[in-house]
């Protein structure tokens, strides 16, 4: 066994990585990366306080090293659906968690559409932070729970028979999730500023659990976003879908991105190519380049064939790369990859592969305020890294310092996956 795949061998070893370009201070360096135990080491520190010289060589053969990629919005993936089988959802995150590591993204949120009480009491509590390992796959940072406080206008895939709004204060949200719920198992929350009751409960929210409050699925002006955004709602969930139609009077939500000119402010999109035109991408990039958090929205059908899936109570049908609510034209999720949105972020744009990078790793940690450990090759960060060549295909793969390859991370899809889609091919 090669004792980059195993944990036990790896204990206390210096790993140098060399003949790279690492991302850090948002550029590419070349330099040596120095992993021990499951973290980014400095080197000065092993070399003049500790004496120690490396145990582990990697030559990254010229390639990239970036931060392993976080998305902050996935519904689920293989088969599985976070939203629609309570009664597995345990083997629902582990066999999703080990598919999104073999796919790059070393830390995710599970997110949830719009459901009832009973849902979110039975699913949240198996949803709460886990660290990442080839043992459990990706970290997970807590649940994103997608509504149900959003506009029933804007509702897109959402099930409108479990839309409520809330005119009773904070305590409906604290009764729909859960109080403790909202404490130990979410980290983002999705509702909409216009809904009636929300605008007061976003700063309560914030200091009462310490989630990231998103807007989204809404029919917010300017002005609500605006307010949304002073009282603390910093996010908004992948932005252009589900909310109001720029407008030269009006702009709505999009509108943020003329009004926000500090870098607290982030916005989800989804670049596929199918949500969002890319011109539309383009345009809030050059609106505001560091706020953009890349994310795939991805369903169940993530990586399988055409054909019917569950997303919560709803039925979707996936049709040549597009999901639609069944016999409908509503987009219903997608089935993206992260790697793929990356590569479009640039297509999309022109940004250059570091910003592109960057709005896989940096911003979505900045978004959810753990850049301190994720998202970043700085010292003491978390050693979630990928080895990328120079057209962003991925190589290898490593969570907490140890390589995670198809012979050490292992799922099983409630599907046979589509052979375009299959995870990343790793040499």
């Amino acid at each position: 066994m090669d004792i980059l795949t195993d944990p036990v061998l790896l204990k206390d070893k210096l790993i140098k990585f060399y003949n790279c370009r690492i991302l850090r201070d948002h550029e590419l360096k070349e330099d040596y990366l120095y992993v021990c135990n499951g973290k980014i080491q400095n080197p000065m520190e092993c070399f003049w306080d500790s004496n120690k010289n490396a145990d582990i060589l990697v030559d990254c053969e010229g390639g990239i090293i970036s931060p392993g990629y976080i998305d902050i919005q996935l519904n689920g993936s293989y088969g599985y659906d976070f939203s629609s089988d309570p009664e597995i959802i345990e083997e629902s995150v582990k066999n999703v968690s080990m598919a999104q590591l073999l796919l790059g993204v070393t830390s995710y949120c599970p997110t949830i559409v719009s459901s009832n009480k009973e849902v979110y009491h039975k699913v949240l509590p198996h949803l709460g932070p886990r660290a990442g390992s080839i043992h459990d796959g990706a970290e997970v940072l807590g649940a994103h729970v997608e509504g149900p406080f959003i506009n029933i206008q804007k509702k897109g895939a959402h099930d409108e028979r479990v839309i409520a709004d809330a005119k009773g204060g904070i305590d409906v949200l604290y009764e729909r999730y859960g109080r403790e719920n909202l404490k130990k198992y979410v980290s983002v929350i999705t509702v909409a500023p216009d809904v009636e009751g929300i605008m007061d409960c976003i700063e309560p929210l914030i200091e009462e659990t310490g989630v990231t409050v998103s807007q989204g699925h809404s029919l917010a002006n300017v002005k609500q976003a605006e307010d949304a955004f002073k009282r603390g709602c910093n996010l908004v969930t992948h932005l252009f879908n589900a909310m109001t139609t720029f407008h030269q009077r009006d702009p709505g939500i999009v509108g943020l991105l003329g009004t926000s000119k500090n870098n607290s402010f982030y916005y989800g999109i989804i670049c596929d190519g199918i949500h969002v035109y890319p011109n539309s991408v383009k345009i809030a990039y050059y609106a505001h380049p560091s706020g953009a958090v890349l994310v795939t929205d991805a369903m169940s059908a993530q990586c399988l064939d055409n054909g019917e899936y569950n997303l919560g109570e709803m039925d979707a049908e996936v049709r040549d790369g597009s999901v639609y609510l069944v016999g409908t034209h509503t987009i219903a999720g997608s089935v993206a990859v992260m790697t793929n949105c990356v590569k479009n972020f640039i297509e999309f744009t022109g940004a250059t592969k570091v910003e592109a990078l960057e709005a896989a790793t940096l911003h979505p940690a900045k978004a959810l305020k753990i850049d301190n450990r994720k998202g970043t090759l700085n010292f003491g960060a978390d050693a979630d890294i990928l080895i990328l060549d120079d057209d962003l295909n991925i190589k290898r793969i490593f969570i907490s310092g140890v390589e995670a390859t198809p012979d050490n991370v292992k799922f099983s899809p409630r599907f046979s996956p589509k052979r375009n889609r299959s995870p990343v091919h790793i040499e």
